[in-house]
């Protein structure tokens, strides 16, 4: 279970947050720390819920620093010894974050030692990794999910948790896309998550082509200085498995 994540473009309408530039201001994380007390219900709210199914895993949105996730983890504790006096057989959660901000890619090291797992939000990395609004329409041509510093990012997100054997999954718009969810199992992820209307579909691409298919693509793509040079590839691929019908021309 993800906690309160607001700010940007994820808006409440009995919780208004009025700021000049709202991707860079008060959202996730930012907020619940700043308001410990809606936090600490909703924590509490969460662990009761959990009892008797003792599955319960909670991600921090919008986490760009080591203090940050402290601080939260602090209040994670403070709930589960709330809960505990009064529902003994209640489990600790695992605890996770969203790799959102570039900054996390820097500090993953730190985090591997505190963190049980990450998510990576590719939509919000993509746009911070960019600098570029996604509901722009003013610089909506700038905005590639397949730009270079994307994959690059990804890889070494992979690669880093690897390092730590720390598991980690993806979150975004990405996974659910069929040409990047191609790319994301070339480059090594194998936990994807997506809308229900995507899965059968990324399934079935999937199951026609091989690892190691997939891993070379990956390769190629990383070799690539445009966006569209990737796209092109794996325009190329889907048309050679007879799979063009699966994606958007000139979408990428």
């Amino acid at each position: 279970m993800r906690t309160l994540d607001i700010g940007g473009d994820k808006a409440l309408p009995y919780l208004p947050i009025e700021e000049d530039n709202p991707f860079l201001g008060w959202r996730g994380i930012r907020f619940t720390l700043d308001h410990p007390d809606i936090f600490l219900i909703q924590l509490r709210a969460m662990l009761r819920a959990s009892i008797g199914i003792d599955n319960l895993s909670i991600l921090l949105p919008m986490v760009s620093s080591v203090q940050e996730f402290d601080d939260a983890a602090t209040l994670i504790e403070q709930a589960y010894q709330e809960v505990h006096e009064a529902h003994p057989e209640v489990k600790k959660p695992q605890i996770g974050v969203m790799i959102e901000v570039p900054s996390m890619l820097y500090i993953l090291p730190f985090m591997a030692e505190r963190v049980d797992f990450v998510s990576v939000g590719t939509n919000d990395l993509t746009q911070y990794l960019l600098a570029v609004d996604r509901n722009n329409a003013q610089v909506a041509d700038i905005y590639e999910t397949l730009h270079p510093s994307v994959l690059a990012a990804m890889k070494h997100i992979f690669a880093t948790c690897q390092a730590y054997d720390l598991p980690v999954c993806i979150c975004g718009e990405l996974a659910g896309d069929p040409i990047g969810a191609l790319l994301l199992v070339g480059l090594g992820y194998d936990t994807l998550s997506m809308n229900t209307s995507n899965v059968a579909k990324v399934k079935y691409l999937l199951a026609q082509s091989s690892l190691d298919e997939l891993k070379q693509l990956a390769d190629k793509a990383l070799m690539q200085p445009y966006g569209k040079i990737i796209y092109n590839q794996m325009r190329d691929f889907f048309e050679a498995k007879g799979l063009a019908g699966f994606i958007r021309a000139g979408k990428f």
